[in-house]
């Protein structure tokens, strides 16, 4: 497909629609980028934005992963605990435990199992992707429900880890273990960084849902699809940093938008 500038006031959103799924189907290869808009549709606030949790709470400390590294056994004193009982935390890990998938997810599981996407790159650690069915998932920030070695990057769910020493070691390595989640001031562990650079590296449609493009060095990925010739797609009701640089553009909802590019899709293979 050639590229296109499509944008809410030049067509409908049945005609982007049409052209996203037709886009879909020609792509050889086609990578989906996820963050948190795509959650907040499942009751997990965003950080970010008026109501974002950093926005009411404050930003965290740059230097979290430090903290840890200086003192790892409080880091998980802290943890079994529970001690957050209030503050961004204790709202976001309530959110994510009550969170269901919702349409957008499943309509993403969908478009994978029917040969559309290669995989999901998430910004997200609520896990939401996998609960809808998807497989082929590259958790960037890492996931609420897993521990990671910062050594060996060994990751296990959380649920599984036999905490009978603190601070936690890792069995294969005996490096210090830790929460999933990419702690501010801690770098993304550089095989998640290889498994998006090897998805990129061949993907011929990007297709953005709920992310703002301001954390790096996650915004580099669509841009680096983009310098390849590949294509933007972006779904998000809001204005990003993304926008005007994105070949098709439509400005709705993901629960609303992604299931009708399914439903298109199967229109089409009719």
């Amino acid at each position: 497909m050639k590229r296109s500038k499509i944008q809410g006031s030049v067509v409908s959103l049945v005609s982007a629609i049409e052209i996203v799924a037709t886009c879909l189907i020609e792509s050889a290869s086609t990578l989906v980028f996820t963050g948190a808009g795509l959650s907040v549709e499942s009751g997990v606030p965003a950080f970010r934005g008026s109501e974002g949790l950093w926005t009411r709470y404050g930003t965290p400390s740059p230097d979290s992963y430090r903290y840890f590294l200086e003192d790892p056994a409080m880091y998980w004193k802290n943890q079994i605990e529970n001690v957050r009982t209030e503050g961004y935390m204790a709202e976001l890990r309530k959110a994510i435990d009550l969170a269901v998938p919702n349409a957008g997810h499943d309509a993403l599981a969908t478009l994978e199992r029917r040969g559309l996407i290669d995989a999901v790159i998430t910004q997200n650690i609520d896990g939401l992707h996998h609960k809808a069915g998807s497989q082929k998932i590259v958790e960037l920030h890492g996931s609420r429900y897993k521990v990671r070695c910062v050594e060996c990057h060994l990751r296990i769910a959380r649920e599984e880890f036999d905490i009978t020493l603190i601070p936690p070691r890792c069995l294969s390595c005996n490096g210090l273990i830790k929460g999933d989640s990419v702690m501010f001031g801690e770098p993304v562990p550089r095989p998640w960084v290889q498994w998006c650079l090897e998805y990129v590296s061949k993907c011929e449609c990007i297709v953005l849902v709920g992310t703002s493009g301001t954390v790096y060095p996650a915004a580099s990925f669509p841009r680096m699809v983009q310098s390849n010739g590949g294509i933007l797609v972006e779904i998000n009701p809001q204005e990003t940093e993304f926008s005007e640089s994105c070949d098709i553009v439509i400005r709705g909802s993901a629960t609303r938008v992604l299931p009708s590019i399914v439903n298109r899709f199967l229109e089409l293979m009719i």
